[in-house]
């Protein structure tokens, strides 16, 4: 277990809290950033229900600006603020000033260019992404993105941490919009809306056929190894016949766009595709976390060999 060491958080909304347990459940010291006195007050309850233990609270210290950090004891820097670049340029551009030289300045950003951020400072070799996935303090998987200043010896060192940590990095090669798992998981959900919206299956059905379909089989192989198990052949053959009527719509679905425009945004609203009682809300997330534990150990079971390949 890493000793020594200390990670600045800037944000701590639900997924800064959630990238500050894991940390301080690694044994780490955890600066937490947030202009916010509600969201202070209840970070550490927060970040208490994620981590278990009361105890790893003690590496933790919440800041209400940037100005209090003991900048020259920090060694990562990850910034979750809101997903607007301007305001995230302004943050690294006062990280820059802040931070050692040697610490990495990382963005937890899912759709904003690391490269783009980059710009809003001098040394842009100290910047690149960092994505995680809600729950960041369950979800193994950490994206890094260097930009293309990035030196590799920086990836080596955040790919040692993080699987000290207990997490499985993996590394976009190239900048791209959505990097690799957000752009695997939107090709999925635009087809699986489409499916709705054309009334081919019910949202329940469309859920049921992921979840008890191939979707259960990805605790066990990812895609590429699932189809060398089954072969290609069949895959190519499959493909042959379906990818001509796939949906390929640049723009998101009218019925995402509807349930924004009505502002059922899902269980926060307390509407979405079905409504929410405050009963339901518990009950769902609650057995969505106790599956979330359960998967977990199935696929880090794997871990040592990456869950892919011979």
């Amino acid at each position: 277990m890493p000793q020594g060491l200390a990670v600045a958080v800037i944000g701590g909304g639900t997924m800064g809290a959630s990238i500050a347990a894991y940390f301080l459940r690694g044994g780490w010291t955890a600066h937490v950033v947030s202009p916010s006195a509600t969201t202070r007050r209840s970070l550490p309850e927060r970040i208490e229900a994620s981590v278990g233990d009361r105890g790893a609270l003690a590496g933790l210290t919440v800041h209400d600006s940037l100005g209090p950090v003991p900048w020259g004891d920090v060694d990562l820097v990850i910034e979750s603020v809101t997903e607007d670049l301007a305001v995230k340029r302004e943050v690294f551009a006062e990280l820059e000033r802040r931070a050692k030289s040697s610490t990495p300045l990382t963005s937890n950003s899912s759709g904003i260019s690391p490269s783009r951020i980059a710009e809003a400072v001098a040394d842009r070799s100290r910047v690149l992404g960092l994505h995680h996935f809600l729950p960041a303090h369950v979800v193994p998987l950490v994206e890094i993105v260097p930009t293309p200043d990035t030196p590799p010896s920086t990836v080596e060192l955040l790919k040692g941490r993080l699987e000290t940590l207990g997490k499985v990095p993996i590394v976009c090669t190239r900048d791209i919009p959505g990097f690799v798992a957000n752009r695997i998981q939107h090709a999925l959900m635009r087809e699986a809306l489409h499916l709705i919206a054309e009334g081919v299956a019910s949202a329940e059905d469309v859920d049921i056929a992921v979840r008890f379909g191939f979707g259960f089989r990805y605790a066990a192989a990812g895609p590429v190894l699932q189809k060398e198990l089954s072969g290609w052949d069949v895959n190519y053959q499959a493909a042959r016949a379906i990818y001509p009527s796939l949906c390929n719509d640049p723009t998101p679905n009218r019925l995402v766009a509807d349930l924004v425009r009505r502002g059922a945004t899902g269980v926060r609203a307390r509407k979405g595709f079905w409504r929410w009682t405050e009963e339901q809300v518990a009950d769902v997330t609650g057995r969505y976390a106790a599956a979330l534990e359960r998967a977990l150990a199935i696929v880090l079971e794997d871990r040592p060999r990456r869950a892919s390949g011979p």
